[in-house]
């Protein structure tokens, strides 16, 4: 297993954070920012993926090119990333040098337009052309007083319209024309929140958060806008150009057309209408809008959760319901108009609802944060995660990255989860005094457990056996006992010495106790059972061999933790980390690793026997968190102290007003919050193929790519691919395998397995060394995610199982995480397979049933007279082929 190979995968726990919502332009797909990264939601087939980048800062806003294929990201801090959808990568980076409210492409995909202070600014959209620089300014436009907040483009990119929270709205040009250099429309009591062009036409809408909608008729047509005349030296050559094709015209028609009087006048706007929505309370201010230009469908959303559908221009009520109890943030419109995405920054929640069936299409909430506990199910498909405060228990598919079911009958907060050696059940812990099981068959609450003094209890683990262990926080000494693999004391709790390891049945009680002088804030067995890792308030990691209670090795990790400083810090981060240590920790699937995270932005994997460290991995780069530079910031510094002791988001627009005397707005009691870096749990995939750790930002799945990993094997220089397929063609297929696995080039082993006929699967797996079957099986499990040939690879799978059965329980230690691997990616075909079959079988079922009714004769019955064919058949069971039927006589029925 290459642990040096392991890439970011997706992040779960956490579907929507700030920023704006975007569709895809097939509208299939949403995309939706996640603190400083940002995931795709797939809504047709069901799949989210994270996108393997990450910005400086929480992204703001994302812009997506009218073809799909390029975004623009744009995070707090104005640094933006040119990101390819189709290849998933960081094509440029570019800083705007200030906060970037807003970010559109115009519609002919030649220019976009970003709102940055007070200005707007436009520039030549990437991709058109072969430049070194891919941002390259083209005009600035001023004229709003106060910060920008909307952007909108006519369908024809000849003109942009852009909102301001000083209360008015500004017309801009896009090219110089002659009637239209800008325009500045009044109206409204309060900040724009958007503003949206007709379609075809310059009539504008413009929407404010106080809830007032303005209907704006321009005069003009968008073909009716002139080009504005050059000057200078292009103006006297264009002039000359012009009196010629003039005098042809003239000399052709006989009379020449002078421009109308009307076509010399400006561009003029006129108020046609003025509406307001229903507000409950003074507190529900308008927040986001959504218009979609064909089917003229309005959808805004106000701070108490509710969105209002309505049909412009006449303004016509369509729905009004409540999506969340938070504040709608963000809304989209797929291309069709069909689907509405509504993003809930308050509870991190993301709906895609569909207006015309009043059904949801997706609907996802995370944890947000806290979250203290995950973990994995047998066969590595299913992830459980827990959260402190949020009291829920999640569960999350690996596949797709979606959350199934959610539980929330725990009434405090969630210490530790696991699941039991099925796979069915979840057991959770809890500081209410009750211990939870969980079906997920049913996804019920069916059995609890309590203690007879109430107790919280700290952690749980489940044995081989299914037998429960929960502990609870005070059982010897004050101290907290860990029960089998369980970690660490709750977050938050001063650390108490580690006293006691509650021993499997069997083992000698004496034999296991280990007393420490250090406090202890996790431990962990190895999948075996025969090691024990314990991490201390020392930064250290220490190794125990439990049946004899004999320490037989240790780590020092406390120049690998490198931890942050935060901002109110008035010591160093090299100072400070003196103070730090590992929380949680976790083996490897094959026992030789432990992996280990903290208090800290990274986690080590260290190699058990060698004691060194083998990798770091830097979970996130996102300075909106705090302890995450390692020097003071000399630029927050001033005579009169840390600029970060001033909570700037009083009064903000998220911010809820109250009155106070001499307070308009802001909640004077609410302060900034900037979470802390952390890593609470830490867990392997029982296929060794990945691993995922729980952390402020949310649940981060790392796992092996094995498209792009080039890993030899044994490789000499005769192994070429050039000689691999001449021991192909020669018929030698078990040297063509082996000297596949040994160039370990995916296509190429692909290509020499599916060469073997399926009547010799057996005799050349079975002709295979023991080294090379290992090898075989974990190719087999990452074919059958993306192969088509599910049969072929399954006679595969049995003939290697069957003949090197015996051999593989010798080494079972190692080939576990192969087989577990394995049994992953069968399990998941059988249960799409066994779900297509009883569709089919109730189909065939339906059409057996009117075939006898029309007195349809099976191709299975004899030819008999038409009161044989009229009469009923009792066996409604299908026949397989015979010894004498070829495939091409199989009938449908």
């Amino acid at each position: 297993m290459a642990l040096f190979s392991f890439q970011f995968s997706n992040l779960l726990g956490t579907v929507y954070r700030c920023g704006n919502l975007n569709f895809t332009c097939d509208g299939n797909s949403v995309i939706s920012p996640v603190g400083n990264r940002v995931t795709v939601f797939d809504l047709k087939n069901n799949k989210s993926s994270t996108l393997p980048l990450a910005t400086r800062y929480n992204v703001k806003c994302v812009g997506l090119s009218p073809d799909g294929r390029l975004a623009i990201i744009v995070d707090e801090g104005g640094d933006a990333l040119l990101v390819s959808l189709v290849c998933r990568s960081v094509l440029h980076h570019f800083h705007f040098k200030g906060s970037v409210h807003s970010v559109s492409f115009s519609p002919d995909g030649r220019k976009f337009v970003v709102t940055k202070g007070n200005i707007a600014q436009m520039y030549h959209a990437p991709g058109r052309k072969r430049e070194f620089n891919a941002f390259v300014l083209d005009k600035t436009y001023f004229g709003p007083y106060d910060e920008t907040t909307c952007i909108d483009w006519t369908d024809d990119s000849r003109c942009f319209a852009v909102g301001s929270k000083d209360m008015s709205t500004w017309v801009f040009g896009a090219e110089r024309w002659d009637n239209l250099i800008y325009y500045a429309l009044g109206g409204h009591k309060d900040a724009i929140v958007a503003c949206f062009f007709e379609s075809g036409s310059l009539d504008l809408y413009t929407i404010s958060q106080d809830g007032a909608l303005c209907v704006w008729q321009c005069d003009t047509s968008p073909e009716g806008l002139r080009p504005k005349a050059p000057t200078g030296w292009k103006a006297d050559l264009l002039q000359g150009e012009e009196e010629e094709e003039e005098e042809e015209e003239t000399t052709v028609r006989g009379k020449s057309a002078p421009a109308p009087e009307e076509q010399q006048g400006k561009v003029k706007y006129s108020r046609l209408a003025r509406y307001f929505f229903n507000k409950e309370g003074d507190f529900n201010n308008l927040t986001a809008a959504a218009f979609h230009k064909k089917t003229h469908l309005l959808v805004t959303g106000f701070a108490s959760g509710i969105f209002h559908l309505h049909e412009l221009p006449k303004f016509n009520l369509i729905h009004s319901l409540s999506v969340s109890d938070q504040r709608v943030a963000s809304i989209a419109v797929n291309g069709s108009g069909d689907w509405i995405a509504f993003g809930c920054a308050g509870l991190g929640q993301l709906l895609v609802w569909e207006w015309q069936s009043e059904s949801y299409v997706l609907k996802q909430q995370g944890h947000f944060n806290s979250m203290v506990s995950l973990a994995y199910s047998p066969d590595g498909q299913y992830i459980v995660t827990a959260s402190l405060s949020a009291l829920q228990v999640k569960v999350w598919n690996t596949l797709s990255g979606f959350c199934f079911v959610t539980f929330t009958e725990h009434s405090s907060g969630i210490t530790g989860v696991t699941f039991t050696a099925t796979g069915y059940v979840i057991v959770t812990s809890s500081m209410d005094g009750t211990v939870r099981a969980f079906d997920l068959h049913r996804y019920r609450n069916f059995r609890t457990f309590t203690s007879p003094p109430p107790t919280p209890f700290s952690c749980v683990a489940v044995g081989p056996p299914g037998r429960l262990c929960p502990v609870r926080p005070a059982v010897l000494s004050e101290s907290p006992v860990s029960c089998s693999s369980c970690a660490a004391p709750l977050p938050g709790l001063a650390p108490r010495p580690l006293r006691q390891v509650w021993p499997p049945a069997g083992w000698a009680p004496s034999l296991a106790l280990i007393t420490r002088l250090f406090s202890a804030l996790a431990v962990t067995f190895r999948p075996d059972g025969a090691e024990l890792a314990v991490a201390t308030l020392n930064s250290q990691i220490t190794f125990w061999d439990p049946e004899n209670a004999v320490q037989t090795g240790s780590i020092e990790g406390r120049h690998d933790l490198k931890t942050g400083r935060k901002e109110l810090d008035k010591v160093t981060a090299k100072h400070s980390a003196k103070g730090k240590a590992f929380t949680t920790l976790c083996y490897s699937a094959d026992g030789q690793s432990v992996l280990a995270g903290g208090m800290s932005k990274f986690v080590c994997i260290y190699h058990v026997k060698e004691q060194i460290l083998r990798k770091k991995f830097e979970i996130s780069r996102n300075l909106s968190l705090d302890a995450m530079e390692e020097f003071l910031n000399r630029r927050k510094m001033t005579e009169f102290g840390n600029l970060a002791l001033i909570d700037q988001d009083a009064g903000a627009e998220d911010g809820v007003a109250i009155p106070l005397p001499g307070v308009k707005k802001g909640d004077m009691s609410s302060r900034h919050l900037k979470p802390e870096i952390r890593v609470t749990s830490l867990r392997f995939s029982p296929t060794g193929r990945c691993w995922a750790a729980t952390t402020t930002e949310g649940l981060l799945v790392y796992s092996l790519d094995a498209q792009m990993l080039f890993d030899p094997f044994e490789l000499d220089t005769d192994v070429t691919p050039a000689r691999i397929r001449a021991a192909v063609r020669q018929q030698d297929l078990t040297r063509a395998i082996l000297m596949a696995f040994r160039l370990n080039e995916r296509t190429l082993l692909q290509e020499v397995l599916e060469s073997v006929p399926w009547d010799e699967v057996e005799v050349v797996s079975s002709s295979l060394p023991e080294l090379y079957v290992e090898k075989v099986l974990e190719f087999l499990a990452s074919s059958f995610e993306v192969s088509r040939h599910l049969e072929f690879y399954l006679i595969w799978t049995q003939k290697l199982l069957l003949v090197h059965g015996q051999k593989l329980k010798s080494r079972a230690g190692k080939v576990l995480p192969a087989v577990q691997f394995l049994q992953k990616s069968i399990q998941r075909h059988l249960d799409s397979v066994s779900k297509l079959c009883d569709c089919n079988r109730y189909n065939i079922q339906y059409a057996l049933a009117v075939s006898k009714q029309r007195g349809i004769k099976r191709p299975s019955e004899p030819l008999g007279s038409e009161e044989e064919a009229d009469a009923p058949d009792d066996d409604d069971t299908l026949h397989p082929l015979g010894e004498g039927q070829e495939d091409g006589d199989r009938q449908l029925v």
